[in-house]
Order: structure tokens, then sequence, then C-alpha cells
């Protein structure tokens, strides 16, 4: 049920390093909800514990959690994590994306 959704080596990276932190696994797990600005929005939380719906995407170590209900809204997508001047990020880099909010988790498809 992935629907070939991937972590990048950035998303990979850090949450390993979060888990380091935290000193046990911790998961990314995405969810799409309605709403937003653009009709569609990502909500994404911090887990050590993967609920039964949810597919796991792993990569280097790492493990990002996506229910049943979003993956097909986010087939083909990547999870990245980038770091810019104005803070750093999970970012979902979604090819059903039509259109996007300047926010970045609000999307169009």
């Amino acid at each position: 049920m992935s629907h070939n959704i991937t972590l990048t080596a950035s998303a990979a990276k850090h949450l390993n390093r979060l888990s380091a932190d935290a000193g046990h696994p911790v998961m990314l797990r995405v969810m799409v909800e309605g709403g937003g600005c653009s009709g569609f929005q990502y909500v994404l939380d911090l887990t050590d514990t993967p609920n039964a719906d949810e597919s796991r995407i792993s990569f280097d170590g790492a493990t990002a959690l996506v229910d049943e209900v979003s993956a097909p809204l986010m087939a083909g997508s990547m999870i990245d994590y980038v770091e810019e001047l104005v803070g750093s990020q999970f970012k979902i880099l979604n090819p059903l994306a039509v259109a996007s909010c300047g926010c970045g988790t609000s999307f169009s498809l």
C-alpha cells in the first residue's frame, strides 16, 4: 500500500538524528486531511507507535508512516527534509499536487 512513496536521504538522516536524541526509534507520521487554503493539508507528527492501518516507508534505518486513506493522495511522493534560511522542516514533494500554498503544507489535486 506504499503507493511508491519514498523517504529522501535527508529525511532519513534527520529522523535517525531525532531517534538518537530520543534514545528510541522515532517515526514520522504523515496524514492528508481536508482543509487548508488549497483544499488538502498535510499533518505531520512524530510517534514511536504505528497504527494498524499505516504503511511503513523506510530508508537507511528511518521510517515514515502513511495511512491507507492518505497514501493514494500521496502516490509517487517524496518525503524530504529541507534546511533553509527561514527554518527547517519535513516537506512533501507530491507529483499529484496541481497547486500548493506558500505555507508548504496545503495543496490541491
